[in-house]
């Protein structure tokens, strides 16, 4: 049973760590379930109430800064509330319409559209959507670091 919980946490951790280039996995919150599996598979007994305050409190941050850090690229090169969804859409969905390219594209196209049905000219529209992928990097950026630290005291903890 031991193995086979140490397999789930990996994949799990893997999972979580692709969640960052792909927005349809559950990123965080796969991470955040490998740390139920360890308790499981092997014990609880690391976990105390600082442990859990910390990778919560973590996990709502990745929340609020995967939308916020996200949204401010856009705002940031002018973008209205059209771009914002639209950038968003584009960047759950381009990875599957455009396989290749879709994590690059499906942000740009959707807030470039969003933009112009808020009624912005090409030009403009065109720069919210190089603002939209400037905050999906970013926000990518911050939730690898992120994601890696709740990895990192999770090892600390039951070391």
């Amino acid at each position: 049973m031991e193995i086979a919980g140490w397999i789930l946490v990996i994949v799990l951790f893997l999972v979580g760590m692709a969640g960052t280039i792909f927005p349809i996995l559950p990123g965080a919150v796969a991470i955040y379930a490998a740390f139920f599996v360890y308790g499981f598979f092997l014990t609880f007994e690391h976990f105390g109430f600082w442990f859990w305050t910390m990778q919560t409190l973590i996990v709502a941050v990745l929340f609020l800064a995967d939308y916020a850090v996200s949204a401010w690229g856009v705002k940031r090169f002018g973008g209205s509330k059209a771009s914002i969804i639209g950038s968003t859409i584009g960047a759950i969905f381009g990875p599957f319409v455009i396989p290749a390219f879709g994590l690059l594209l499906g942000p740009l196209l959707g807030a470039i559209i969003g933009e112009l049905i808020a009624g912005s000219d090409f030009e403009k529209s065109l720069k919210v959507g190089f603002g939209s992928v400037v905050g999906l990097f970013s926000s990518m950026v911050v939730k690898i670091i992120l994601q890696v630290v709740m990895i990192v005291l999770f090892i600390l903890w039951i070391l």
